[in-house]
């Protein structure tokens, strides 16, 4: 049980935050990737950004949108996420576009009308009108109606005489809905030709991302500036931890805050997770005692998700796992590996490989295989090698 006085602290100073994105002093490092898109932004340049889930981009990109706005320079967020249709996401993106680029009521349902008259939007207003509405499009599929809404960020541009950045969040998104290329090679005809707007493209599913950018038959190819966003370093970890825990009142050893860091490697969300679990067990400095219970803790917490992601798994893809918490890396198809962990034959090693990353339940980078999710590592480890 927590003294009356610490959990109060927890609640109004919340050292560690995850889960949701950040900003201010719970946002660290990325002093480099912040300059480089602020950098595009700034100079009207597409930024695509490529990571797995939960390493900070949605943050990333708040930080940059922050320093970025100004009067010349608007800044469009928009999250996908729930669109699962073409129709969805131009609603989405026309009621985006309209809100954040109007400071008032009448302005944004003057640009409505002057902008999208052909299509007849049809405005929804909520309790409060100017951040609580949405926008339902009679969309007939037609070549103009379509331009009107992918236009409208340019034409809203060229009238205020300022930039403006669209940044899409869950941006994969498109790539599941039907007849999707079709869908992207609309979106970068229109957008490829804007003088005034430039895009800034995003999301969790690393490898449909990756593919809607890097195969060269798809429309996407080469669109902007392509970032690969690497793990916050070690170093830059423990000095904030050991600095979010004396602010706090309470102190935590550079060597602790570097197991942290290694037990989860170095995953952002993760780092912040576990740091806070160490943190609420701490009545004033940490102790290995803490940081073994919150280790417990956090593979606790997510047992259930681990279950229901597994459980339905071959026994040739749970052999594929083992293989690769035993230390395997690559080289699945020789023959000691594929007796050793039965894996069957090396045209089977591409199916199992392929499905468990559309599962995204490992990851593929220089021809080396990892598991996606730290946790879920120590996880199948304690599991596997019962």
């Amino acid at each position: 049980m927590l003294p009356e006085k610490q959990i109060i602290m927890k609640i109004e100073q919340k050292p560690f935050v995850f889960g949701v994105a950040t900003s201010n002093e719970n946002f660290t490092d990325r002093e480099t990737e912040t300059a480089r898109i602020l950098q595009n932004f700034q100079h009207g340049i597409n930024t695509i950004l490529i990571s797995p889930r939960r390493w900070g981009k949605t943050s990333l990109v708040r930080k940059v949108s922050t320093l970025a706005q100004s009067e010349s320079l608007k800044i469009v967020y928009l999250d996908i996420f729930s669109c699962r249709s073409a129709q969805e996401f131009y609603n989405a993106l026309a009621t985006a576009v309209l809100k954040q680029t109007s400071s008032k009521l009448e302005e944004w349902l003057e640009n409505a009308k002057a902008f999208l008259s052909r299509i007849s939007p049809k405005i929804s207003l909520g309790p409060d009108p100017m951040t609580d509405f949405s926008i339902s499009l009679e969309l007939n599929d037609k070549a103009t109606d379509v331009d009107d809404i992918l236009q409208l960020p340019e034409r809203i541009a060229q009238k205020k005489k300022c930039r403006i950045v669209v940044c899409i969040d869950e941006f994969q998104q498109i790539g599941e809905f039907k007849d999707s290329t079709t869908l992207q090679k609309r979106l970068r005809g229109v957008w490829q030709l804007q003088q005034s707007v430039s895009y800034c493209l995003f999301g969790s599913r690393k490898h449909l991302m990756s593919e809607l950018f890097e195969k060269r038959s798809l429309p996407f190819y080469k669109f902007g500036d392509a970032i690969y966003l690497p793990k916050i370093s070690t170093a830059n970890w423990v000095d904030y931890i050991c600095d979010r825990f004396e602010v706090t009142g309470k102190s935590i050893s550079p060597e602790l805050a570097r197991q942290i860091c290694e037990i989860v490697d170095n995953h952002s969300s993760y780092v912040q997770q576990l740091a806070w679990l160490v943190w609420i067990r701490t009545d004033g400095s940490a102790t290995e005692q803490n940081f073994n219970d919150a280790c417990q803790d956090i593979i606790e917490q997510n047992t259930p998700l681990f279950e229901r992601q597994t459980e339905s798994l071959s026994s040739y893809q749970m052999n594929f796992l083992r293989a690769v918490i035993d230390g395997v890396k690559s080289e699945f198809s020789s023959k000691a590996i594929l007796d050793k962990y039965q894996l069957g034959s090396s045209a089977n090693v591409k199916i199992i490989k392929a499905a468990l990353l559309k599962k995204e339940l490992i990851d593929i980078e220089r021809k080396e295989v990892a598991i996606c999710d730290p946790i879920l590592a120590l996880w199948l480890r304690k599991e596997l090698h019962r």
